[in-house]
């Protein structure tokens, strides 16, 4: 019986931890059976292709559906940045482990979607389909299905390094303080009066200038965490600002 065909495949640094150790450093051997598509075998080596940007074999790029022959030598490269998605407007789903950057990009003005239960990835994948949103998340398994409308990889458990890198490789457009932070509902001016029920005694007191959640009626002001969100804000304009 002949050996399997095999081919050399060498990953991009920064996709290499997705990959066995073995594999990490330069160009390495691996087994194909000579039917299963090149982004079958990518796949196969732990990498998602929401994280492949393009597939080189010997010098040409070819698409995922490309069956690869033996001896040819294979480079994956990474997601260009900034990515871009089909179709518009850029609209975002997060899985469950992903609320604090979920209320951060609704701070920003970025239409997000959140389930904050386990709906478990069939459902998250048909949300993202049907609605045509960028499926968010560290769930790899999630993240190669194959009816996401799109998706992208999470890279950092830390909710300060997620969202930089979300707005970095997809330049979504920023509009701070106009949607609600808890159900992604649109904002608008409100008087005291009209939130005045949402208020606790101190804070009918101390504040004038209110907004309030089209969808779910919540009432925002400028209240003690107002500098924090601030911060958020002008780090993230900062950064838009030096992307030029």
């Amino acid at each position: 019986m002949s050996a399997p065909p095999e081919i050399h495949v060498e990953f991009a640094p920064e996709l290499t931890l997705f990959v066995p150790h073995g594999r990490r450093s330069g160009a390495t051997p691996v087994a194909t059976d000579g039917v299963s598509t090149l982004g079958h075998v990518v796949e196969s080596l732990g990498v998602p292709l929401t994280e492949v940007g393009s597939l080189v074999v010997d010098g040409r790029e070819v698409p995922v559906s490309h069956v690869p022959a033996a001896g040819e030598s294979v480079r994956v490269r990474p997601v260009e940045r900034p990515q871009q998605v089909p179709g518009a407007p850029l609209r975002f789903l997060l899985d469950v482990h992903l609320g604090t950057l979920a209320r951060r990009l609704r701070l920003l003005g970025v239409d997000t979607a959140y389930e904050s239960t386990d709906i478990g990835d069939p459902a998250l994948a048909a949300r993202s389909a049907a609605e045509r949103r960028v499926m968010l998340s560290r769930d790899r398994g999630l993240l190669r299905r194959r009816e996401l409308w799109a998706g992208a990889y999470v890279y950092s458990t830390r909710p300060e390094e997620q969202l930089p890198d979300v707005l970095d490789r997809f330049r979504p457009d920023l509009r701070p303080w106009t949607r609600c932070t808890a159900c992604n509902g649109l904002l608008k001016a409100a008087t005291k009066e009209e939130v005045a029920d949402r208020l606790e005694g101190g804070t009918q007191r101390s504040y004038d200038v209110f907004a309030q959640c089209r969808e779910c009626g919540r009432a925002y002001w400028k209240g003690a965490h107002h500098e924090q969100l601030e911060a958020i804000v002008e780090r993230a304009l900062s950064m838009r600002t030096q992307e030029g």
